[in-house]
């Protein structure tokens, strides 16, 4: 007895690029026998579209249970959503960039009939990318709790305030700055609003998290690197009127107040990303950033 496989298809519906290519996985997943499987918004909308989605099932607690992969057709932000969505089930991730950098992504567009192909196929490998558990803290209270795959970002709220701030490395005071806030990041994040702030870029295979001040008002006040089971915090102190905010992957929000304290840790749920090539990172980093090595073949034998 074979048991139908089900795979999410989650794209950015707001583009035509998005409905036409997830018009298409759908087809052929179905001509393959598989389950699609899309969320109710996107399944309206894919209809109002004109897409043929006979066979289709719409998720669901138990559906979310049962599947093998997402299909992920969109760039970064579209691949952040679906792993919100899935996050209590772990299913790995299959991105397919029709955005711009996307580095969370595994294919470009041009790929994408050969990608169902190869999902079809069960010809993929899965690896995991550590996440943050990330929590605020009034008087000792937890007042919010969430995770993270990029980062957990401490911003100030108003322009004209910038936030005073206590960084702490396993509960023991770092350093104290007036700022403009504060990112927290995992590997897979580095390259995000990490890079853009001037931190560090982490091989994923280096299981570290990375803190970067944002315009500190401070002489040390520069990007550091400390070990996957460390936790980092960051106090809003009440010196200033400051109000800041936590972001996390640029999705999930809370307003931070004067006294307000971020946690970050590493989380025991990671990511599950499906991946079809065994490329090295370098070359993707060249790849997705356009960097200046053509002609240049590596070191003579």
């Amino acid at each position: 007895m074979t048991t139908t496989r089900s795979i999410l298809v989650i794209s950015h519906t707001g583009r035509s690029d998005s409905v036409e290519a997830a018009t298409h996985v759908i087809g052929q997943l179905r001509d393959s026998g598989i389950r699609p499987v899309l969320i109710d918004e996107e399944r309206e909308e894919l209809k109002a579209a004109g897409a043929d989605l006979a066979g289709v099932e719409t998720l669901d607690d138990a559906r979310a249970r049962e599947l093998e992969l997402v299909m992920v057709l969109g760039g970064d932000g579209t691949i952040l959503r679906a792993a919100e969505l899935v996050r209590e089930h772990t299913v790995p991730l299959l991105g397919v960039n029709l955005g711009h950098v996307g580095f969370l992504a595994e294919l470009e567009r041009d790929d994408l009939a050969n990608a169902v192909h190869r999902v079809v196929e069960r010809d993929y490998a899965v690896e995991e990318r550590m996440t943050l558990d990330v929590s605020v803290t009034i008087g000792g209270e937890v007042v919010y709790s969430t995770w993270a795959l990029n980062e957990a970002t401490v911003e100030k709220a108003s322009r004209e305030r910038m936030l005073e701030l206590v960084v702490e490395v396993d509960q023991r005071p770092l350093v104290s700055f007036g700022a403009d806030g504060a990112v927290i990041a995992t590997p897979t994040g580095s390259t995000a609003y990490n890079f853009s702030a001037g931190g560090p870029i982490i091989w994923p295979t280096v299981e570290a998290i990375t803190l970067v001040p944002l315009s500190a008002h401070a002489l040390f006040a520069k990007p550091i690197v400390v070990a996957p089971d460390s936790t980092l915090a960051i106090d809003v102190l009440g010196r200033s009127d400051g109000i800041g905010v936590l972001w996390c992957d640029g999705r999930r929000t809370f307003e931070l107040e004067p006294g307000s304290r971020v946690n970050a840790e590493r989380s025991a749920t990671p990511v599950k990303l499906a991946r079809l090539h065994d490329s090295p990172f370098t070359d993707r980093l060249v790849r997705k950033f356009h960097l200046p090595v053509s002609g240049w073949r590596g070191p003579a034998a």
